[in-house]
């Protein structure tokens, strides 16, 4: 579903998704690229006519999170039933190789330097990959961590922020992932975002809030808000510029049921 974030109104509504876990924007081609976990491929979307311009065959299983790294201009698919990452080249429009990881791989993100970062789910650890080299270079212990999920990348100051299924947000320094913080955050996140113009972290999470984490500096944090949204809201979008968040839930997402009362939940900054 495409909206516009002035009026609120769905503009288009995009077909031929097979259970689409997650999209990667890449500006200068005007394309997004959806994962499809039941397809085990990519939709490429032509951002000017939001219309599905051709489909990607990945070898993983089960395309999960999706981001684009700009320092090596690769799409990556991160699959949770091949416990891999396929690196795909937009210009091309096909998969050039896959790199393997040693457990579940949830959430992304990208340094803008080649590096990408990324949640081991079942380890409990956070990956660092050297995306030109195509191979893990790093693995580093989440403890306390259980089930991380959502990731958010500070690039500036080489900060990773992972959130965690036992309500735990984990701060590592990328440059050598030993731990500089740990704070309270609801339970059952699934997202996180860093916004550099006011550093401030955010954690979404199923239970129906929105955490909101102040950076006071790069190794120290505090909490500065818990705002109610809604249950489910767990999947998340960050518009620094307009200091506002976007949120999308349901009134039933109960597993098993058919979903009802899709909602798009917008929380506004001072």
């Amino acid at each position: 579903m495409v909206v516009d974030t002035t009026s609120g109104k769905v503009l288009q509504e995009i077909p031929g998704m097979k259970h689409v876990h997650g999209v990667a924007l890449v500006s200068d081609l005007h394309r997004a690229y959806a994962s499809n976990g039941h397809g085990n491929d990519v939709s490429v979307i032509d951002l000017n006519t939001f219309k599905v311009v051709s489909t990607i065959p990945v070898s993983g299983k089960d395309p999960d999170a999706i981001i684009y790294d700009p320092a090596t201009r690769r799409v990556l698919t991160m699959n949770g039933d091949s416990n891999n990452i396929s690196v795909i080249d937009p210009m091309q429009g096909k998969e050039l190789s896959t790199i393997p990881l040693d457990g579940n791989p949830e959430f992304a993100g990208s340094d803008g330097e080649g590096h990408v970062y990324l949640n081991i789910e079942d380890k409990a650890e956070l990956a660092r990959v050297d995306v030109k080299e195509g191979k893990v270079v790093n693995t580093w212990s989440l403890a306390p961590c259980e089930g991380p999920t959502g990731l958010a990348v500070d690039a500036a100051d080489k900060r990773i922020f992972s959130v965690c299924a036992n309500g735990w947000m984990i701060v590592t320094d990328a440059t050598d992932g030993h731990q500089v913080a740990k704070i309270a955050v609801d339970k059952k996140p699934d997202a996180a975002r860093y916004d550099a113009q006011r550093h401030e972290v955010f954690s979404s999470s199923r239970e129906g809030v929105l955490n909101i984490v102040r950076q006071d500096s790069p190794d120290s944090y505090s909490k500065l808000a818990d705002v109610p949204t809604m249950k489910s809201a767990r999947t998340m979008a960050l518009d620094s510029t307009a200091n506002k968040i976007y949120l999308v839930g349901a009134k039933v997402a109960e597993r098993g049921k058919p979903v009802s009362g899709f909602t798009l939940v917008v929380v506004s900054g001072k």
